[in-house]
């Protein structure tokens, strides 16, 4: 036992050394001064966050975050469709191809990334805890609207220190379907139709020009993908592949995993009789 012992205390800090004593085994507890958190070295970080948003020097640019992205949102008679790219970029610099801008927060409510990364991410899968925590209190589902307004008070509560975020919730509760924008600004509204990020004014395009609301749902699938489509082909921070969810009563369902936006210029140059060549960049396909 005393080499089993020994034996185990290889590569561990000094604090956690195993002692025996009477037949058991313990640990001394770890000298927690060691293990503590550095803050900056300011009076009021929150303050000096804002005062550097606001700065009129170069010192600024250290708070203007190059982001692209484009997501897509809209009711219909069969429920909320949601659409999204993949490209994460770090100003000129494309970081990702693969990333998942659609968070799955429960069975019923989704919600989407735009803005940073991290921000919409955590706490987006903060809110998730926070509607089980609901649901186990209350044995029932949070609404989509109890849900927005707990992820509004919180970037609310941050606003002007840095979060950035730019999210829509889907979800279907005992109100029917339902869509909400909400951005660290401590804007929340509720709406039909949104589109979020760099590419949603060439989205908005398409989706201002075919959405209606007695969509079928093949036609609002085909809807959300030309419209990504379309942003990913003009904006040069959206891309990598399309996917599309679908919000229902029984829940949601995962149309399209990954759809090659590449794929889809092609397919729908082949629609309008076009080669997708470069010489027909500037056609219209839709």
């Amino acid at each position: 036992m005393e080499t089993l012992i020994a034996d185990s205390n290889i590569g561990l800090p000094e604090s956690f050394n195993y002692t025996q004593k009477n037949n058991s085994i313990s640990f001394q507890e770890p000298i927690t001064e060691k293990f503590d958190f550095q803050y900056a070295p300011l009076d009021n970080p929150c303050e000096f966050v804002h005062s550097l948003k606001e700065a009129k020097g170069p010192e600024k640019s250290l708070m203007n975050f190059k982001k692209g992205t484009t997501t897509l949102g809209f009711r219909f008679q069969g429920g909320v469709l949601l659409a999204v790219d993949s490209r994460a970029s770090q100003g000129s610099f494309d970081a990702s191809e693969t990333v998942r801008k659609i968070i799955e927060i429960n069975e019923f409510l989704l919600g989407t990334m735009a803005g940073g990364a991290a921000d919409c991410q955590f706490w987006e899968q903060y809110l998730a805890i926070q509607c089980r925590k609901y649901q186990l209190q209350h044995g029932e589902r949070v609404s989509v609207a109890a849900a927005s307004r707990i992820l509004i008070n919180i970037l609310y509560g941050y606003k002007n220190q840095g979060l950035s975020v730019g999210c829509m919730l889907a979800g279907w509760d005992n109100q029917g379907p339902q869509l909400y924008y909400l951005d660290n600004d401590g804007s929340r509204i509720k709406g039909d139709l949104f589109s979020v990020g760099s590419g949603s004014t060439y989205a908005y395009g398409v989706l201002d020009s075919h959405y209606k609301w007695d969509l079928s749902l093949k036609e609002a699938v085909e809807l959300g993908k030309r419209a990504i489509y379309h942003a990913t082909f003009r904006d040069a921070g959206s891309g990598g592949v399309v996917r599309v969810y679908h919000v229902h009563q029984g829940g949601w369902d995962i149309i399209h995993d990954g759809l090659d936006v590449n794929t889809l210029h092609y397919e729908f140059a082949t629609e309008k009789n076009m080669d997708g060549s470069e010489d027909q960049v500037g056609q219209k396909l839709l």
